[in-house]
């Protein structure tokens, strides 16, 4: 009878912590036969999503571990990308070297961006997520502000591809043709229409690499303490503001690098649009993994990234077959990204209360016990 509850419990507890992803699995399962696409041209795309949004969603495990939740501002990093991009597409700058001058200007931009939102983020501990959603408001305004009046008069850009005929401001879209999927065709295997591309994947594993020998450092020890309990991290002599901080600061750097892969793969730059939506996405596919705002590792970023754009893949076909409308599939799109982030919030409000009633029942009795 024990072994039999105690089955039942751990049954509930996985479904649990994994009903995210559950629902996104039955959600592809039902949508594949009605999109009608062969297995070759999904695992293709997968992968191509892959490469282009792994680095994105990676730089979103550093504040995690920190205990300072999903971070938002990582736009402010994929600003500081896209104006690495915009430079190194006026100076006409092509494939590789371009991606790296386009990083190396990035980087003190991010790392200023990064020191600038953990200050904030310092200031308003316990309301990191909305803080940092609203910095994100903030600082796009000031990037539309250079964008659109300082490049050129302010900023000497004299480029006809980049700057409006006006003689300031970066024009709407910007074709990267010089860059594109430089990374992705340097090398790359072909397994009939599936393309591997495989100098970007080793890129992608050496993050990983990177982020767990980082979790086993001095300071990777010292952020995950501060995420456990800031103030028995500041008893044992950890400096908990500036760790937090540099969480921050390295989030923001890695995904500035993740924007201008993204970018290269799509090979268009939306100016004013592409950072914008950038954040809230790879946020609801780290969370579609099953990570929580506490909680993330790298096997819930891969598996979010697939889930969530397997399923980006599949609902358009399957609306225009089933209804005759494909645009139904990218209004389900932005609906279940707020969608995933919301319920994934309010399960995590959930168990946190419980964790807490649990801890204070457990309390109470053994101070019965005491007596």
């Amino acid at each position: 009878m024990s072994t039999d509850l105690k089955k039942k419990f751990d049954a509930r507890d996985f479904l649990a912590n994994n009903i995210v992803p559950i629902i996104f699995v039955v959600l592809c399962v039902a949508c594949y036969p009605l999109a009608g696409y062969s297995p070759e041209y999904l695992v293709d795309q997968i992968i191509t999503r892959i490469v282009r949004n792994s680095f994105l969603v990676l730089s979103l495990l550093i504040p995690i571990m920190a205990g300072m939740g999903l971070n938002f501002g990582m736009t402010l990093g994929a600003m500081a990308g896209q104006i690495g991009i915009v430079f190194i597409t006026a100076w006409n700058v092509v494939g590789i070297p371009g991606l790296l001058l386009a990083a190396i200007i990035a980087t003190p931009i991010a790392v200023i961006l990064g020191w600038f939102c953990g200050k904030m983020l310092n200031m308003a501990r316990g309301r990191e997520m909305i803080t940092s959603y609203m910095i994100s408001f903030f600082m796009n305004g000031v990037y539309q502000l250079v964008v659109l009046y300082g490049m050129g008069p302010v900023i000497p850009i004299h480029s006809d591809q980049v700057i409006l005929p006006r003689g300031y401001g970066v024009r709407n879209t910007i074709d990267l043709i010089n860059v594109r999927r430089s990374i992705d065709n340097f090398w790359q295997i072909n397994l009939g229409p599936i393309r591997i591309p495989v100098l970007t994947i080793i890129l992608i594993a050496l993050l990983c690499v990177v982020i767990i020998w980082f979790r086993k450092t001095k300071i990777g020890q010292d952020m995950r303490a501060v995420g456990q309990d800031m103030e028995v991290a500041r008893e044992a002599g950890i400096k908990v503001e500036r760790t937090r901080i540099l969480a921050i600061v390295i989030s923001t750097v890695f995904a500035a690098y993740g924007m201008i892969i993204y970018l290269s793969n799509m090979g268009t730059l939306n100016t004013y649009n592409s950072h914008s939506q950038i954040g809230m996405f790879s946020i609801a596919a780290l969370l579609v993994g099953g990570a929580s705002v506490s909680r993330a590792s790298i096997k819930n970023v891969f598996l979010g990234i697939i889930l969530f754009h397997l399923m980006f893949i599949l609902t358009p076909q399957a609306g225009k077959n089933l209804i005759g409308q494909a645009q139904i599939g990218e209004f389900f799109r932005v609906f279940v990204s707020y969608g995933v982030i919301t319920l994934s919030l309010v399960l995590y409000e959930i168990r946190t209360r419980r964790e807490k009633a649990e801890s204070a029942k457990m309390l109470a009795q053994a101070q019965e016990v005491q007596a």
